[in-house]
């Protein structure tokens, strides 16, 4: 049995797209999204960031990096790809997102916006035949 390895997310980027090209002549877009988790507890809100960064390749990363900007809503599917190398003697490492797909959201359309416009929507009334 293989190994299951998706991940998905969603959130606001916190900077514009950063296209850049391997000496190969790949492009790669690097993405940094901040997904919010709410809760309560003992009645009390709480909320907690998650920065989650994403790295786009080939030709789906050059096409949206025009359009990405700081602030935008965005759904990822990908996978988890570690990251690993040394600095000054000291080994660090990363976690990072490998993107399959990036979903934009309308420019205008917030996901709350899209949860308040659904909620506000009244189902059509009937009206009475006049026959």
């Amino acid at each position: 049995m293989s190994d299951m390895n998706k991940w998905i997310g969603s959130g606001r980027l916190t900077r514009d797209a950063g296209l850049k090209y391997t000496p190969s002549g790949t492009a790669v877009t690097e993405i940094s999204l901040c997904s919010n988790s709410v809760w309560r507890k003992d009645g009390e809100k709480q909320e907690k960031a998650t920065f989650v960064d994403i790295t786009v390749w080939g030709k789906q990363g050059e096409a949206i990096a025009e359009y990405l900007k700081k602030g935008q809503y965005v759904m990822v599917e990908g996978r988890l790809e570690l990251d690993q190398w040394e600095s000054d003697g000291v080994k660090r490492s990363r976690l990072r997102v490998v993107a399959d797909r990036v979903h934009l959201a309308p420019r205008s359309t917030s996901p709350k916006a899209q949860t308040e416009s659904a909620a506000s929507t009244k189902p059509p009334v009937e009206e009475e035949v006049p026959f």
